[in-house]
């Protein structure tokens, strides 16, 4: 009877606690490493392979002693003529014969994603090589031809002609990889063979300043010199990066890797396999990034966003569709919430096809359609504006020129225009002399600079600079966006109001 009791007492405490239960659901186990990355390794191991690259390169007289090359002296310097005539004396090699090229090697690593003999690496594995040889995981030994390389994302595309089908990897879904996600990367590492190492993915979307569509996964598996080109897998197997550089003051791994993601790379491999080489799209502006300042001078609310469009390339495809000043919020579709986003973006874009863009112009967003054009060599398609550095530094100047700002101003005439190498052309006030302990200066702006514009009107009077900065104070504006312009480029500063 007791016994009975207590099966009714569990019962109903069990039900009374099935509404916790169900409310608040017990954490699941902690899911800890795998046991084993064996199988894993096992299967991936025959798909990457070791590459050697030759360079001939020409050696300096007395190198091939060891000697140093000829020092540099000032011109008309004693020792000049002394160390020519001892270097013009000395033997050319032991023969007395013309001395001989070297060879300068070097090591690398890629992954083979097509049986018939693709292989994938790093651009700058293969750079300037006289010759390719792959090695494969059974030691056999290769000569590859290069089908295409892109030095912008630093990818490259290799054929072998192998005597039977080789084992070939599949690219992953990179955007899908979440930072914690396991990975492997494989490689050659100081040219020891096949490694494996493993780690999670630290980050994502990294710019590292390597090129203009920076876009790293950041990994902390080991990856040391001969790692370049080598593929990160996911733990299904599939290529999700493809590793190309380290953070380390020593040249050793610290667990700061960095991997092109698949979704970028796969693309730039299919094109290089079809054509040879790359077909970008090209907007034709010139942009820069979109902080608080700029945004509270142009009236954009909310978090800082967009790509800032600087200049409009002469006869691009932006040239009466865009203009200096624009803040570009969408291009085709996606939201372009930092800087760096667009040029990726246009990129990708299929020549020749019309988009609708969204921009911030004039206190509203307004939508324009472009066609986007077809990137060459010599063009940048949506280029970040050159920083302005250095001290502003002050000059001798009219002092009764008017001080704004900081900033010595004056109409352009003949003369600062010689001075300056300021084009016919181009039309604004000059920056005469700048106080070395302005904002002005922190920020940049330098004696020779011309301002274009000041919030988006055009100046060619210092008076009319004044009229505007007052019209902003009175606006209630905390800052003031100037068009700068130097040496023939263009980009924005916005210059904080002082009330005093």
């Amino acid at each position: 009877m007791r016994f009975q009791q207590l099966i009714v007492m569990a019962v109903t405490l069990f039900a009374l606690a099935l509404p916790a239960l169900a409310q608040n659901p017990p954490a699941p186990p902690p899911v800890g490493a795998p046991a084993s990355f064996a199988d894993l390794a096992d299967r991936l191991l025959p798909a990457v392979v070791n590459i050697s690259t030759t360079q001939k390169v020409k050696p300096q007289r007395g190198m091939q002693f060891g000697l140093p090359e000829m020092p540099q002296f000032p011109p008309g310097s004693p020792f000049e003529d002394f160390f020519r005539d001892f270097f013009e004396r000395m033997p050319q090699d032991r023969d007395n014969e013309p001395a001989r090229p070297r060879k300068a090697t070097s090591l690398g690593s890629g992954f083979v994603i097509d049986s018939t003999g693709l292989i994938v690496t790093n651009n700058h594995v293969i750079a300037d090589a006289d010759e390719i040889k792959v090695i494969l995981h059974d030691d056999t030994e290769l000569s590859a031809e290069l089908v295409g390389r892109d030095p912008k994302m630093d990818l490259a595309l290799l054929r072998v002609k192998p005597n039977k089908p080789l084992v070939a990897v599949p690219w992953g879904d990179s955007d899908a990889a979440r930072v914690g996600d396991w990975v492997l990367a494989i490689g050659n590492p100081f040219g020891l063979g096949g490694t494996v190492t493993a780690g999670i993915i630290s980050a994502r979307a990294r710019d590292i300043n390597a090129g203009p569509y920076d876009d790293f996964l950041q990994t902390d598996a080991s990856i040391n010199r001969g790692n370049s080109g080598g593929p990160m897998f996911n733990t299904r197997g599939e290529v999700i990066g493809i590793n190309t550089a380290i953070f380390s003051p020593s040249g050793g791994s610290i667990g700061i890797g960095f991997a092109i993601p698949a979704a970028s790379a796969k693309t730039v491999i299919a094109q290089l396999q079809k054509f040879g080489k790359i077909k970008r799209g090209w907007l034709g502006v010139r942009i820069q990034g979109v902080n608080q300042e700029i945004a509270d001078s142009l009236g954009l609310r909310g978090q800082p966003r967009g790509a800032l469009v600087a200049e409009v390339t002469p006869k691009g495809p932006a040239v009466g569709r865009l203009e200096a000043g624009d803040i570009i919020l969408k291009f085709n579709g996606y939201d372009i919430n930092q800087m760096r986003e667009l040029p990726r973006t246009v990129a990708d874009t299929e020549i020749g096809r019309e988009v609708d863009v969204t921009v911030w112009r004039k206190g509203r967003e307004q939508n324009v359609r472009i066609k986007v054009g077809q990137l060459d060599d010599e063009q940048e398609q949506a280029s970040a504006a050159p920083e302005r550095g250095g001290k502003g530094g002050k000059d001798r100047s009219d002092a009764k020129t008017p001080r704004v700002l900081g900033m010595q101003l004056a109409p352009l005439n003949a003369q600062l225009r010689q001075r300056f190498e300021i084009p016919r052309e181009l039309n604004g006030v000059a920056v005469v002399g700048v106080d070395g302990a302005s904002l002005a200066a922190e920020l940049g702006i330098r004696t020779g600079d011309v301002i274009v514009q000041v919030a988006q009107a055009e100046v060619q009077e210092p008076a009319e600079v004044e009229q505007a900065i007052a019209q902003a104070r009175r606006d209630g504006r905390k800052s003031v966006l100037l068009l700068l312009s130097r040496g023939g480029e263009t980009r924005f500063v916005p210059l904080k109001i002082d009330e005093k």
